[in-house]
Protein backbone atom coordinates (compact mmCIF):
# COMPACT_ATOMS: atom_id res chain seq x y z
CA UNK A 1 0.00 0.00 0.00
CA UNK A 2 1.21 3.31 -0.55
CA UNK A 3 2.46 5.42 1.95
CA UNK A 4 0.18 8.79 3.29
CA UNK A 5 2.69 11.72 3.55
CA UNK A 6 2.62 15.14 4.67
CA UNK A 7 5.38 17.61 3.34
CA UNK A 8 6.17 19.96 6.10
CA UNK A 9 8.40 22.63 4.95
CA UNK A 10 10.56 24.49 7.47
CA UNK A 11 10.87 28.15 7.89
CA UNK A 12 13.25 28.34 11.32
CA UNK A 13 10.18 28.64 13.86
CA UNK A 14 11.04 27.25 17.12
CA UNK A 15 7.37 24.86 16.57
CA UNK A 16 8.39 23.26 13.30
CA UNK A 17 9.30 19.61 14.92
CA UNK A 18 6.50 19.95 17.33
CA UNK A 19 4.16 19.93 13.33
CA UNK A 20 5.31 17.03 12.78
CA UNK A 21 5.00 15.44 15.89
CA UNK A 22 1.22 16.75 16.37
CA UNK A 23 0.97 14.96 12.57
CA UNK A 24 2.45 11.64 13.47
CA UNK A 25 0.15 11.60 16.70
CA UNK A 26 -2.60 11.58 14.34
CA UNK A 27 -0.97 8.69 12.96
CA UNK A 28 0.12 10.62 9.64
CA UNK A 29 3.61 10.04 8.50
CA UNK A 30 5.87 13.34 7.44
CA UNK A 31 8.77 14.64 6.69
CA UNK A 32 10.19 17.91 7.57
CA UNK A 33 12.43 19.43 4.82
CA UNK A 34 13.78 23.22 4.08
CA UNK A 35 11.73 25.57 2.30
CA UNK A 36 14.69 25.70 -0.25
CA UNK A 37 13.19 22.38 -1.60
CA UNK A 38 13.62 22.07 -5.55
CA UNK A 39 9.96 21.73 -6.85
CA UNK A 40 10.89 18.71 -8.61
CA UNK A 41 11.69 17.11 -5.08
CA UNK A 42 8.37 18.23 -3.69
CA UNK A 43 7.05 16.74 -7.03
CA UNK A 44 8.92 13.35 -6.70
CA UNK A 45 7.64 13.41 -2.51
CA UNK A 46 4.36 13.16 -3.44
CA UNK A 47 2.49 14.48 -0.47
CA UNK A 48 -0.86 14.24 0.16
CA UNK A 49 -0.56 17.72 2.09
CA UNK A 50 2.38 20.54 2.40
CA UNK A 51 2.40 22.48 5.60
CA UNK A 52 4.42 25.45 5.58
CA UNK A 53 5.64 26.25 8.96
CA UNK A 54 6.18 29.16 11.03
CA UNK A 55 9.33 31.52 11.36
CA UNK A 56 11.19 34.37 12.48
CA UNK A 57 11.45 36.65 9.60
CA UNK A 58 8.84 39.08 7.58
CA UNK A 59 7.83 38.11 4.61
CA UNK A 60 7.81 41.57 2.62
CA UNK A 61 11.92 41.56 3.44
CA UNK A 62 13.81 41.19 -0.07
CA UNK A 63 16.29 38.37 2.47
CA UNK A 64 13.13 36.54 3.89
CA UNK A 65 12.69 33.02 2.97
CA UNK A 66 10.37 31.64 -0.02
CA UNK A 67 8.64 28.57 -1.30
CA UNK A 68 9.05 28.19 -5.13
CA UNK A 69 5.45 29.45 -6.48
CA UNK A 70 4.97 26.49 -8.56
CA UNK A 71 4.25 24.80 -5.36
CA UNK A 72 0.61 26.28 -5.49
CA UNK A 73 0.18 24.68 -8.87
CA UNK A 74 1.00 21.26 -7.76
CA UNK A 75 -2.67 20.64 -7.08
CA UNK A 76 -2.11 19.80 -3.26
CA UNK A 77 -3.68 20.97 -0.53
CA UNK A 78 -1.44 23.68 1.29
CA UNK A 79 -1.68 24.85 5.21
CA UNK A 80 0.45 27.54 6.24
CA UNK A 81 0.98 28.04 9.68
CA UNK A 82 1.85 32.04 11.20
CA UNK A 83 4.84 32.83 8.93
CA UNK A 84 3.97 29.80 5.94
CA UNK A 85 0.44 31.67 6.25
CA UNK A 86 1.72 35.46 5.58
CA UNK A 87 4.08 33.79 2.93
CA UNK A 88 0.96 32.23 0.99
CA UNK A 89 -1.04 35.33 1.14
CA UNK A 90 2.42 37.54 -0.01
CA UNK A 91 2.83 34.99 -2.88
CA UNK A 92 -0.53 34.85 -4.14
CA UNK A 93 -1.54 38.40 -4.55
CA UNK A 94 -2.26 39.25 -0.70
CA UNK A 95 -0.34 42.29 1.00
CA UNK A 96 1.28 41.62 4.20
CA UNK A 97 2.83 45.00 6.10
CA UNK A 98 4.05 45.14 9.71
CA UNK A 99 0.86 45.78 12.11
CA UNK A 100 0.23 48.91 14.11
CA UNK A 101 1.09 49.31 17.78
CA UNK A 102 -2.21 49.08 18.82
CA UNK A 103 -3.90 46.27 15.82
CA UNK A 104 -2.66 43.44 14.55
CA UNK A 105 0.17 42.66 17.08
CA UNK A 106 -0.91 39.57 19.36
CA UNK A 107 1.52 37.23 21.18
CA UNK A 108 0.06 34.31 23.68
CA UNK A 109 -3.07 33.45 24.30
CA UNK A 110 -6.02 34.80 22.22
CA UNK A 111 -9.92 34.60 22.16
CA UNK A 112 -10.52 33.67 18.48
CA UNK A 113 -13.56 32.95 16.45
CA UNK A 114 -14.22 30.34 14.02
CA UNK A 115 -16.02 29.70 11.11
CA UNK A 116 -17.32 26.66 11.77
CA UNK A 117 -18.56 26.52 7.89
CA UNK A 118 -14.73 26.04 7.12
CA UNK A 119 -13.43 22.50 6.66
CA UNK A 120 -10.55 23.31 8.84
CA UNK A 121 -12.47 24.28 11.41
CA UNK A 122 -15.49 21.56 10.95
CA UNK A 123 -16.68 20.55 14.39
CA UNK A 124 -15.01 22.98 16.51
CA UNK A 125 -16.74 25.58 18.65
CA UNK A 126 -17.44 29.25 17.13
CA UNK A 127 -14.99 30.40 19.63
CA UNK A 128 -11.70 29.18 21.65
CA UNK A 129 -7.81 29.81 22.66
CA UNK A 130 -5.35 30.34 20.11
CA UNK A 131 -2.07 30.60 20.69
CA UNK A 132 -1.07 33.70 18.56
CA UNK A 133 3.06 34.92 18.09
CA UNK A 134 2.95 37.71 15.43
CA UNK A 135 4.05 41.42 14.97
CA UNK A 136 3.09 41.13 11.04
CA UNK A 137 -0.50 41.68 9.69
CA UNK A 138 -2.04 40.41 6.45
CA UNK A 139 -3.88 43.79 5.42
CA UNK A 140 -5.20 42.83 2.03
CA UNK A 141 -5.60 38.60 1.68
CA UNK A 142 -5.36 37.85 -1.85
CA UNK A 143 -8.14 36.80 -4.41
CA UNK A 144 -10.38 33.58 -3.99
CA UNK A 145 -9.52 33.42 -0.50
CA UNK A 146 -11.89 34.12 2.33
CA UNK A 147 -11.57 35.19 6.48
CA UNK A 148 -12.18 31.90 8.40
CA UNK A 149 -11.27 33.40 12.09
CA UNK A 150 -10.75 36.66 13.30
CA UNK A 151 -9.96 37.81 16.76
CA UNK A 152 -10.36 41.56 18.32
CA UNK A 153 -7.82 42.87 17.01
CA UNK A 154 -6.52 41.13 13.88
CA UNK A 155 -9.60 40.57 11.55
CA UNK A 156 -7.32 37.79 9.19
CA UNK A 157 -6.55 35.34 11.48
CA UNK A 158 -7.55 32.79 9.46
CA UNK A 159 -7.75 32.36 5.78
CA UNK A 160 -9.24 29.49 3.41
CA UNK A 161 -9.58 28.88 -0.44
CA UNK A 162 -11.31 25.87 0.07
CA UNK A 163 -11.58 25.20 -4.08
CA UNK A 164 -8.07 24.92 -4.02
CA UNK A 165 -7.68 23.76 -0.84
CA UNK A 166 -5.15 26.49 0.76
CA UNK A 167 -5.58 27.39 4.10
CA UNK A 168 -3.78 29.57 6.44
CA UNK A 169 -3.78 30.54 10.20
CA UNK A 170 -1.97 33.16 12.22
CA UNK A 171 -2.18 31.26 15.34
CA UNK A 172 0.00 27.44 16.11
CA UNK A 173 -2.44 25.34 16.23
CA UNK A 174 0.69 23.15 17.10
CA UNK A 175 1.05 24.43 20.62
CA UNK A 176 -0.89 22.93 23.34
CA UNK A 177 -2.05 26.52 24.31
CA UNK A 178 -4.28 26.57 21.35
CA UNK A 179 -7.69 24.90 21.92
CA UNK A 180 -8.68 21.81 20.13
CA UNK A 181 -5.36 22.68 17.62
CA UNK A 182 -5.03 18.94 17.20
CA UNK A 183 -8.65 18.84 15.72
CA UNK A 184 -7.97 21.37 13.16
CA UNK A 185 -4.69 20.08 11.86
CA UNK A 186 -6.84 16.21 11.96
CA UNK A 187 -9.36 18.17 9.93
CA UNK A 188 -6.81 19.13 7.26
CA UNK A 189 -5.24 15.44 7.44
CA UNK A 190 -8.18 13.59 7.31
CA UNK A 191 -10.76 15.98 5.80
CA UNK A 192 -8.44 18.33 3.44
CA UNK A 193 -6.18 15.87 2.04
CA UNK A 194 -8.03 12.47 2.29
CA UNK A 195 -5.42 10.63 4.76
CA UNK A 196 -6.31 7.44 6.72
CA UNK A 197 -3.80 7.57 9.54
CA UNK A 198 -1.84 4.01 8.21
CA UNK A 199 1.50 5.43 10.18
CA UNK A 200 2.88 3.74 13.71
CA UNK A 201 5.65 3.55 15.79
CA UNK A 202 6.41 0.18 14.56
CA UNK A 203 6.82 1.68 11.08
CA UNK A 204 9.12 4.06 11.62
CA UNK A 205 11.16 1.70 13.96
CA UNK A 206 11.33 -0.90 11.01
CA UNK A 207 12.19 2.22 8.49
CA UNK A 208 14.63 3.19 11.05
CA UNK A 209 16.30 -0.09 11.26
CA UNK A 210 16.56 -0.42 7.75
CA UNK A 211 18.30 2.98 7.03
CA UNK A 212 20.93 2.33 9.30
CA UNK A 213 21.87 -1.14 8.21
CA UNK A 214 21.87 0.06 4.60
CA UNK A 215 23.93 3.40 5.80
CA UNK A 216 26.22 1.29 8.00
CA UNK A 217 27.00 -1.69 5.90
CA UNK A 218 29.49 -3.87 7.49
CA UNK A 219 31.30 -0.37 9.58
CA UNK A 220 31.31 -0.67 13.18
CA UNK A 221 29.20 1.60 15.82
CA UNK A 222 30.90 3.46 18.94
CA UNK A 223 27.66 4.57 20.96
CA UNK A 224 27.74 7.31 23.21
CA UNK A 225 26.01 5.70 26.07
CA UNK A 226 24.59 7.91 29.36
CA UNK A 227 21.96 5.09 30.26
CA UNK A 228 19.06 7.62 29.96
CA UNK A 229 16.47 6.88 27.83
CA UNK A 230 17.85 8.69 24.65
CA UNK A 231 20.78 6.57 24.62
CA UNK A 232 19.25 3.32 25.57
CA UNK A 233 16.51 3.29 23.36
CA UNK A 234 19.33 4.57 20.46
CA UNK A 235 21.71 1.32 22.18
CA UNK A 236 18.78 -1.17 21.54
CA UNK A 237 18.13 0.15 18.29
CA UNK A 238 21.20 -0.09 16.86
CA UNK A 239 21.72 -3.39 18.32
CA UNK A 240 19.01 -4.42 16.41
CA UNK A 241 20.24 -2.69 13.02
CA UNK A 242 24.28 -4.32 13.36
CA UNK A 243 24.93 -6.84 16.20
CA UNK A 244 27.71 -7.37 17.50
CA UNK A 245 29.61 -4.59 15.33
CA UNK A 246 27.87 -2.15 18.22
CA UNK A 247 30.18 -1.14 21.28
CA UNK A 248 28.50 1.23 23.98
CA UNK A 249 31.00 3.92 25.62
CA UNK A 250 29.74 5.00 29.01
CA UNK A 251 31.52 7.98 30.38
CA UNK A 252 31.91 8.31 33.92
CA UNK A 253 32.40 12.03 34.14
CA UNK A 254 32.50 12.75 38.14
CA UNK A 255 29.27 14.91 38.04
CA UNK A 256 26.76 11.56 37.92
CA UNK A 257 24.07 11.40 40.66
CA UNK A 258 24.27 9.44 43.82
CA UNK A 259 25.46 5.62 42.42
CA UNK A 260 24.39 6.40 39.03
CA UNK A 261 27.66 5.21 37.36
CA UNK A 262 27.30 1.52 39.16
CA UNK A 263 22.82 1.37 38.39
CA UNK A 264 23.79 1.99 34.80
CA UNK A 265 26.93 -0.13 34.32
CA UNK A 266 24.75 -2.64 36.05
CA UNK A 267 21.43 -2.15 33.92
CA UNK A 268 24.05 -2.89 30.94
CA UNK A 269 25.58 -5.48 32.03
CA UNK A 270 22.35 -7.53 31.22
CA UNK A 271 21.98 -6.99 27.61
CA UNK A 272 24.14 -9.08 25.15
CA UNK A 273 26.45 -6.13 24.15
CA UNK A 274 29.66 -4.73 24.41
CA UNK A 275 29.71 -1.89 27.28
CA UNK A 276 32.64 -0.02 28.04
CA UNK A 277 32.76 1.97 31.23
CA UNK A 278 35.26 4.73 31.40
CA UNK A 279 36.14 6.80 34.81
CA UNK A 280 37.49 9.82 33.48
CA UNK A 281 36.26 11.96 36.48
CA UNK A 282 39.36 13.41 37.40
CA UNK A 283 40.21 14.84 33.27
CA UNK A 284 36.81 16.35 33.46
CA UNK A 285 37.05 18.02 36.42
CA UNK A 286 40.30 19.55 35.75
CA UNK A 287 39.11 20.82 32.62
CA UNK A 288 36.71 22.36 34.77
CA UNK A 289 38.49 24.36 36.94
CA UNK A 290 37.52 27.93 37.67
CA UNK A 291 34.69 28.05 34.66
CA UNK A 292 31.66 29.94 35.45
CA UNK A 293 30.04 30.60 32.29
CA UNK A 294 27.12 28.04 31.56
CA UNK A 295 27.71 27.91 27.71
CA UNK A 296 31.60 27.65 28.36
CA UNK A 297 31.25 24.23 30.65
CA UNK A 298 28.70 23.12 28.15
CA UNK A 299 31.48 23.25 25.82
CA UNK A 300 34.19 22.13 28.23
CA UNK A 301 32.37 19.14 28.93
CA UNK A 302 30.94 18.23 25.04
CA UNK A 303 34.82 19.01 23.53
CA UNK A 304 36.05 16.57 26.67
CA UNK A 305 33.42 13.62 25.62
CA UNK A 306 34.44 13.89 22.30
CA UNK A 307 38.15 12.98 22.82
CA UNK A 308 37.36 10.62 25.54
CA UNK A 309 35.12 8.69 22.72
CA UNK A 310 37.88 9.17 20.83
CA UNK A 311 40.74 7.85 22.63
CA UNK A 312 38.42 4.68 23.39
CA UNK A 313 37.54 4.29 19.64
CA UNK A 314 41.96 3.76 19.29
CA UNK A 315 41.71 1.35 21.86
CA UNK A 316 39.37 -0.68 19.83
CA UNK A 317 40.69 -0.01 16.10
CA UNK A 318 37.82 1.54 15.25
CA UNK A 319 38.55 3.92 12.20
CA UNK A 320 37.54 6.11 9.81
CA UNK A 321 35.16 3.76 7.93
CA UNK A 322 33.02 3.35 11.17
CA UNK A 323 30.64 5.37 12.61
CA UNK A 324 29.95 7.50 16.18
CA UNK A 325 26.39 7.45 17.09
CA UNK A 326 24.44 9.91 19.96
CA UNK A 327 21.08 9.93 21.52
CA UNK A 328 20.26 13.31 20.17
CA UNK A 329 16.77 14.08 20.02
CA UNK A 330 14.58 17.11 18.71
CA UNK A 331 14.78 19.72 21.65
CA UNK A 332 18.44 19.32 21.99
CA UNK A 333 18.58 20.49 18.19
CA UNK A 334 16.39 23.26 18.60
CA UNK A 335 17.82 24.30 21.83
CA UNK A 336 21.13 24.70 20.48
CA UNK A 337 19.72 26.30 17.67
CA UNK A 338 18.69 25.02 14.39
CA UNK A 339 18.62 27.17 11.23
CA UNK A 340 17.41 30.43 11.79
CA UNK A 341 16.01 29.89 15.48
CA UNK A 342 18.10 31.60 18.40
CA UNK A 343 20.44 29.27 20.68
CA UNK A 344 18.53 28.92 24.06
CA UNK A 345 21.76 26.68 25.37
CA UNK A 346 24.13 24.65 23.53
CA UNK A 347 23.96 20.60 24.34
CA UNK A 348 27.37 18.56 25.33
CA UNK A 349 26.25 16.42 22.19
CA UNK A 350 26.05 19.30 19.32
CA UNK A 351 29.33 20.67 20.16
CA UNK A 352 31.83 17.84 19.20
CA UNK A 353 35.05 19.18 18.10
CA UNK A 354 35.54 18.86 14.31
CA UNK A 355 38.92 16.30 14.67
CA UNK A 356 36.47 13.93 16.47
CA UNK A 357 33.62 14.50 14.08
CA UNK A 358 36.49 13.64 10.94
CA UNK A 359 37.32 10.62 12.71
CA UNK A 360 34.86 9.10 11.76
CA UNK A 361 32.60 8.71 8.33
CA UNK A 362 29.74 9.93 9.86
CA UNK A 363 28.20 11.16 12.93
CA UNK A 364 24.71 8.81 13.33
CA UNK A 365 21.45 10.60 15.27
CA UNK A 366 18.61 8.90 13.99
CA UNK A 367 16.42 10.28 17.22
CA UNK A 368 17.05 13.75 16.16
CA UNK A 369 13.47 14.19 15.08
CA UNK A 370 11.77 12.96 18.04
CA UNK A 371 10.18 13.95 21.48
CA UNK A 372 11.05 12.86 24.58
CA UNK A 373 7.52 10.40 24.38
CA UNK A 374 8.16 9.37 21.30
CA UNK A 375 11.85 8.07 22.75
CA UNK A 376 9.49 5.99 25.30
CA UNK A 377 6.71 4.95 22.30
CA UNK A 378 10.07 3.55 20.36
CA UNK A 379 11.75 1.74 23.42
CA UNK A 380 8.62 -0.05 23.93
CA UNK A 381 8.73 -1.18 20.56
CA UNK A 382 12.02 -2.69 20.80
CA UNK A 383 11.17 -4.46 23.89
CA UNK A 384 13.05 -2.58 26.72
CA UNK A 385 11.89 -2.86 30.28
CA UNK A 386 9.87 -0.19 31.44
CA UNK A 387 12.23 0.64 34.15
CA UNK A 388 14.28 2.13 31.46
CA UNK A 389 11.78 3.43 29.08
CA UNK A 390 9.88 6.21 31.80
CA UNK A 391 13.53 6.79 33.81
CA UNK A 392 13.73 10.50 34.53
CA UNK A 393 15.83 12.87 31.92
CA UNK A 394 19.24 13.84 32.86
CA UNK A 395 21.24 15.41 31.08
CA UNK A 396 24.82 15.00 29.88
CA UNK A 397 26.60 17.50 31.36
CA UNK A 398 25.18 16.60 34.79
CA UNK A 399 25.13 17.99 38.13
CA UNK A 400 28.00 20.30 36.45
CA UNK A 401 25.05 22.41 35.11
CA UNK A 402 22.86 22.32 38.14
CA UNK A 403 25.76 24.08 39.96
CA UNK A 404 25.57 27.47 39.28
CA UNK A 405 29.41 28.77 38.96
CA UNK A 406 32.42 26.56 39.88
CA UNK A 407 31.74 23.11 39.78
CA UNK A 408 34.52 21.15 42.73
CA UNK A 409 34.17 17.49 43.78
CA UNK A 410 33.14 19.65 47.48
CA UNK A 411 30.55 21.44 45.55
CA UNK A 412 29.37 17.96 43.89
CA UNK A 413 29.37 15.84 47.08
CA UNK A 414 26.78 18.46 48.57
CA UNK A 415 24.29 18.40 45.48
CA UNK A 416 24.61 14.32 45.28
CA UNK A 417 23.29 13.97 48.47
CA UNK A 418 20.69 16.93 48.52
CA UNK A 419 19.32 15.76 45.04
CA UNK A 420 19.50 11.90 46.00
CA UNK A 421 16.93 13.06 49.43
CA UNK A 422 14.71 15.16 47.29
CA UNK A 423 14.58 12.30 44.52
CA UNK A 424 13.54 9.88 46.98
CA UNK A 425 11.21 11.87 48.69
CA UNK A 426 9.19 12.36 45.63
CA UNK A 427 9.52 8.75 44.56
CA UNK A 428 8.03 8.22 47.81
CA UNK A 429 4.95 10.62 47.23
CA UNK A 430 1.66 10.26 45.98
CA UNK A 431 2.51 13.02 43.31
CA UNK A 432 5.20 11.07 41.54
CA UNK A 433 3.20 10.59 38.61
CA UNK A 434 2.93 14.46 37.59
CA UNK A 435 6.55 14.85 37.85
CA UNK A 436 8.16 14.58 34.70
CA UNK A 437 11.46 15.68 35.88
CA UNK A 438 12.76 16.65 39.10
CA UNK A 439 16.18 17.59 40.78
CA UNK A 440 17.97 19.63 43.04
CA UNK A 441 20.52 22.78 42.13
CA UNK A 442 23.25 24.62 43.99
CA UNK A 443 22.62 27.88 43.49
CA UNK A 444 25.78 30.07 43.73
CA UNK A 445 24.25 32.13 47.01
CA UNK A 446 25.10 32.19 50.48
CA UNK A 447 22.73 33.45 53.08
CA UNK A 448 22.79 33.70 56.73
CA UNK A 449 21.11 31.09 59.13
CA UNK A 450 20.74 29.40 62.55
CA UNK A 451 21.33 26.16 63.56
CA UNK A 452 22.23 24.71 66.79
CA UNK A 453 22.17 28.13 68.41
CA UNK A 454 24.72 29.34 66.28
CA UNK A 455 25.27 31.62 62.83
CA UNK A 456 25.76 30.01 59.69
CA UNK A 457 26.51 31.13 56.44
CA UNK A 458 26.14 28.39 53.82
CA UNK A 459 24.70 27.33 50.72
CA UNK A 460 21.40 28.00 49.29
CA UNK A 461 19.98 24.97 47.50
CA UNK A 462 17.32 25.15 45.04
CA UNK A 463 14.27 22.41 44.11
CA UNK A 464 12.80 21.89 40.65
CA UNK A 465 10.13 20.07 39.50
CA UNK A 466 8.43 20.06 36.23
CA UNK A 467 5.19 18.20 34.19
CA UNK A 468 5.49 17.89 30.71
CA UNK A 469 5.15 15.84 27.63
CA UNK A 470 6.98 16.61 25.27
CA UNK A 471 9.81 18.95 27.08
CA UNK A 472 9.50 21.78 24.29
CA UNK A 473 6.91 23.42 27.16
CA UNK A 474 6.85 22.81 30.78
CA UNK A 475 4.96 24.06 34.05
CA UNK A 476 6.13 23.52 36.94
CA UNK A 477 4.80 20.54 39.00
CA UNK A 478 2.50 21.27 42.41
CA UNK A 479 4.10 19.59 44.61
CA UNK A 480 2.12 19.27 47.95
CA UNK A 481 3.34 21.56 50.69
CA UNK A 482 3.87 18.57 52.48
CA UNK A 483 6.64 16.71 50.73
CA UNK A 484 8.42 19.98 50.20
CA UNK A 485 8.21 20.72 53.99
CA UNK A 486 9.07 16.88 54.09
CA UNK A 487 12.58 17.41 51.24
CA UNK A 488 13.32 20.82 52.85
CA UNK A 489 13.80 19.32 56.94
CA UNK A 490 15.69 16.21 55.47
CA UNK A 491 18.03 18.14 53.40
CA UNK A 492 19.05 20.91 55.63
CA UNK A 493 19.56 18.11 58.75
CA UNK A 494 21.36 15.56 56.97
CA UNK A 495 23.89 17.53 53.82
CA UNK A 496 25.85 19.86 55.65
CA UNK A 497 26.64 22.75 54.03
CA UNK A 498 22.71 23.69 53.26
CA UNK A 499 20.80 25.95 55.45
CA UNK A 500 18.33 27.01 53.36
CA UNK A 501 16.04 25.35 50.28
CA UNK A 502 13.79 26.96 47.92
CA UNK A 503 11.18 25.36 45.44
CA UNK A 504 11.60 26.85 41.53
CA UNK A 505 7.91 27.77 40.42
CA UNK A 506 9.05 29.07 36.90
CA UNK A 507 7.33 27.54 33.81
CA UNK A 508 9.10 27.02 30.31
CA UNK A 509 8.73 29.39 28.58
CA UNK A 510 10.17 31.74 30.03
CA UNK A 511 12.69 29.76 31.98
CA UNK A 512 14.09 26.82 30.61
CA UNK A 513 13.85 23.35 32.26
CA UNK A 514 17.49 23.11 33.62
CA UNK A 515 18.78 26.31 35.51
CA UNK A 516 22.38 26.62 32.87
Amino acid sequence: MKQEKILILDFGGQYNQLIARRVRECSVYCEIRPYSMPLSEIRAFAPAGIIFTGGPSSVYLPDSPKVDPGVFALGVPILGICYGCQLMAQLLGGEVTAAGADTAREYGKTRTHYDAACRLFSGLPGEGISWMSHGDYMARIPAGFRLAAHTEACPTAAIADEARGFYGVQFHPEVSHTERGTQMLRNFLYGICGCTGTWTMGDFCRRTVAQLRARIGQGRVLLALSGGVDSSVLAALLAEAVGSRLTCVFVDHGCMRKNEGDEVQAAFQKWNIHFVRVDASARFLEKLAGVTDPQEKRRVIGAEFGYVFLDEARKFGITKADFFAQGTIYPDVIESGKGDADVIKSHHNRLLPQEVIESFQAVLEPLDHLFKDEIRQLGRELGLPEYLVTRQPFPGPGLAIRILGEVTREKLDILREADAIFREEIGKSDCAAQCSQYFAVLTNARSVGVMGDGRTYDNTLALRSVTTSDFMTADWTRIPYEVLDRCSTRIVNEVKGINRVVYDITSKPPATVEWE
